[in-house]
């Protein structure tokens, strides 16, 4: 059963790589949106506004920019909107980024959590949607990852950050009439994507002709799924009729190894990468399979885009490249 959300949807992290996809989604179905960055300087800002400039599409009207630690912010956003869902994609990422500073991993994205929790509850929130990852399970012999019966053994503390900050959201949906939904996205990719991500990284140092360094011997499978995947399958959680505390892998369910990503890139650059191999990183596991038979019972969550599709379709998007005027691109509201 599908119903319509006609009041204000609160988008967390919306000029991220997933958030601003999410953003240009939800505008084609003309839901009423509130949008908020911090512009974490975890990468470039400038990277962030033109991912906002394509999202929002000249109408700047609905950005705001702030932290989701900031709760007087967050009560003056319920105070003076009608928000009825929060899809919180806000976050602190990198997994071996968080091995080395571990502490930020959890202030911003459990604390931060918290936060929008706890102000959703005292403003009647009803849904909150939210960005969760693959990382919680951590190593588990290379079996599909099943929501109900693989633990969660998270290898780093930016997978931990992410358990912790589920167990949050379980707890709120039974404080208060709060439905909470964490979708556990595998090994996203796409257009926009952060510039330390891997077939974003492969791309541009094989296109470069610079040295590609890999972690192992290449064989350590990666359940790629595509940007647009990913998004139909947080749209469906939206729409989608829950109740109470659910959780759902949105993956493809058919990992590769890292090296076929890198000669896929090649046939697509028609370029040899220059390969460097080196020992296996801590914090990496050997394996990352979804099983999705959860999400397609419950969301009708379908993946349909391959791994040759995408990265065809990343590296033609690699190559057209745009440099759009960053200055002013957003102006914010309170």
């Amino acid at each position: 059963m599908r119903y319509d959300t006609k009041e204000t949807i609160l988008v967390t992290g919306a000029a991220g790589f997933i958030g601003s996809h999410l953003v240009e989604r939800l505008r084609l179905r003309r839901e009423r949106l509130l949008c908020l960055d911090n512009f974490d300087p975890y990468y470039a800002k400038e990277l962030k506004e033109q991912n906002l400039r394509q999202a929002l599409d000249g109408d700047d009207s609905c950005f705001v920019e702030g932290d989701i630690r900031d709760r007087a912010l967050l009560e003056r956003l319920f105070s003076r909107h009608e928000i009825t869902t929060v899809i919180h994609l806000a976050a602190r990422p990198g997994v071996r980024a968080s091995i080395e500073n571990p502490l930020p991993y959890f202030d911003i994205n459990v604390s931060g959590t918290l936060a929008l929790l706890e102000t959703g509850r005292a403003f009647g929130l009803r849904k909150f949607i939210f960005a969760s990852s693959s990382s919680v399970y951590g190593e588990n012999g290379g079996a599909p990852a099943n929501e109900e019966s693989t633990a969660c053994h998270p290898l780093s503390p930016y997978g931990a950050s992410k358990v912790a900050a589920e167990i949050a959201c379980e707890t709120y949906s039974r404080l208060c009439d709060m439905t909470t939904i964490s979708v556990r996205p595998f090994t996203v990719y796409g257009p926009r994507q952060r510039p330390d991500m891997a077939i974003g990284r492969f791309t541009k140092l094989i296109s470069e002709g610079r040295e590609v360094t890999i972690y192992g011997n290449g064989d350590a499978l990666r359940d790629f799924t595509f940007i647009s995947d990913i998004v139909s399958g947080v749209e469906a959680a939206l729409t989608i009729r829950l109740d109470g505390y659910r959780v759902f892998n949105l993956g493809r369910g058919e990992p590769v190894s890292v090296l076929q990503a890198v000669r896929l890139i090649e046939e697509e650059l028609k370029a040899k990468a220059m390969l460097r191999f080196l020992p296996a990183q801590i914090g990496d596991p050997l394996v990352t399979r979804a099983d999705i038979s959860k999400a397609r019972a419950s969301l009708g969550y379908q993946p349909t885009v391959s791994i040759h599709e995408g990265i065809a379709q990343y590296v033609r998007w690699f190559r057209e490249g745009t440099n759009p005027t960053l200055s002013g691109v957003v102006r914010t509201i309170g």
